[in-house]
């Protein structure tokens, strides 16, 4: 086996590298366990894996596998002198996709939602604030969901507009529709509206707006905790 060294680390790696993108799904932890062994056995002392992994299919529900089936063979075999181990994070963005994500986008004014398998992607026209001030940006997630939601205006919604009522209970007049995902940016929020007018154009105080039709079909997606960016 060659080997490399890392810039002038002195550390040296071998030229293969022990891909785990499958344990934790098709692989199990006697099968990576059995595998690390060979590798180590003809020289390979370079393990590659992810946060992310197994991706046989990617899925919320085993996201880390790899990483912990790695952790329990260092700890059985307390070998980890021997083995250099490269794991992957992400850059500026979401950290992971668990529980989904939602990008909004206020310039092209639409709304694009992944499952946490990515196997997913809808992509929904919205309404978005009506100026630069009152238009936020950033990350948050959802932390509550509302079928029927009540509306009270803020306080700098009332000044702006002193014909607003002070409260509105749910119905077919109520601005935010028939569903809600209330974010953890207060008072803003994810909604439908029954003024079909709005959408597509610059017609919110902040929050965004979807058709009652597709906030009704995103709001059977998203899960709580789901991550969102507004951009």
């Amino acid at each position: 086996m060659r080997y490399n060294e890392l810039g002038q680390s002195g550390i040296k790696v071998s030229e293969l590298c022990l891909g785990t993108m499958t344990w934790g799904s098709q692989n199990s932890q006697s099968d990576a366990n059995r595998q690390i062994e060979i590798a180590m056995d003809h020289g390979i002392n370079f393990l590659d894996t992810a946060e992310m992994y197994p991706t046989t299919p990617i899925s919320s529900k085993t996201q880390g596998d790899t990483e912990r089936i790695i952790g329990n063979w260092l700890q059985e075999i307390k070998r980890r002198s021997e083995v250099f181990i490269a794991t992957k994070i992400t850059g500026k963005g979401f950290k992971s996709i668990r529980n989904g994500a939602i990008l909004s986008d206020t310039k092209s004014r639409c709304l694009h939602y992944w499952n946490d398998e990515k196997r997913l992607h809808k992509i929904y026209p919205t309404s978005v604030p009506l100026t630069p001030e009152l238009t936020r940006t950033g990350y948050c997630k959802v932390i509550r969901k509302v079928i029927g939601p009540e509306w009270r205006p803020t306080k700098s919604m009332r000044e702006r507009d002193p014909k607003l009522p002070k409260f509105m209970p749910p119905g077919p007049d109520n601005p935010l529709g028939s569903h809600a995902l209330y974010l953890s940016w207060e008072n803003y929020r994810i909604h439908g509206t029954s003024d079909t007018r709005k959408i597509g154009r610059q017609s919110s105080s902040g929050c965004i707006g979807l058709y009652n039709e597709h906030i009704e079909e995103l709001f059977s997606l998203v899960t709580i905790g789901t991550k969102v960016r507004l951009i």
